[in-house]
């Protein structure tokens, strides 16, 4: 059993909580609303406690840089977690920190939970959820069809950036860019910042 069951409160007796990779949507709507993530992907439980300063801080500035961008160059809606994403047989939900979904694709107003693929979303790197974001999620969104993944480090101050070509099944490495490099994105061309801009200042 994972940490992430062995946290969680009493189930009751005659809905047990199930064991790792048989979780469904409708065990998710069970669980508490304590303030934690939860996502399952693959029938997998994971558990994440809330964020710290220097995730949050980081969260926002890439929110702010890619929204400003988008707003001008190429229309579509940003968000933040908290906020569901399906890919349904794969994960439901995922939370991504930052997800942007172009404009012809934007849910209604009132939608809870996006199907679908996201046209670009980033992870921002905890040390609890290293294994998660570089692997596990790193799987699901590209099985699911996600065009452009970005993982945010803030300990080493890089960000790196996977594209899936059209009619690929895997994502390529656009770069690996440390603080001082400016970012560049194949999804939305034109939008550059020095990576070191979306972390805490040293």
């Amino acid at each position: 059993m994972s940490q992430a069951t062995q946290l969680l409160p009493p189930a009751d007796k005659t809905h047990p909580w199930p064991e790792q990779g048989q979780w469904t949507y409708e065990d998710y709507v069970r669980l508490p609303d304590d303030g934690r993530r939860y996502e399952i992907i693959e029938g997998v439980l994971y558990m994440a406690n809330a964020p710290s300063y220097d995730h949050q801080f980081t969260v926002s500035a890439i929110t702010r840089l890619v929204g400003n961008f988008t707003v001008e160059k190429m229309p579509g809606v940003v968000i933040t977690a908290p906020f569901e994403v399906h890919f349904p047989g794969i994960a439901k939900p995922v939370q991504p920190d930052v997800l942007f979904i172009r404009q012809e694709r934007q849910p209604a107003s009132g939608t809870q939970i996006f199907e679908g693929a996201p046209d670009l979303i980033v992870e921002v790197l905890s040390p609890s959820s290293l294994r998660l974001d570089q692997h596990v999620k790193f799987g699901a969104y590209e099985q699911a069809g996600v065009r452009e993944y970005w993982i945010a480090d803030p300990k080493t101050r890089a960000i790196t950036i996977y594209y899936l070509p059209e009619n690929s099944p895997e994502y390529i490495l656009v770069g690996q860019f440390t603080a001082v490099e400016t970012v560049q994105s194949k999804l939305l061309p034109g939008l550059e910042f020095a990576a070191g801009a979306v972390f805490l200042p040293q």
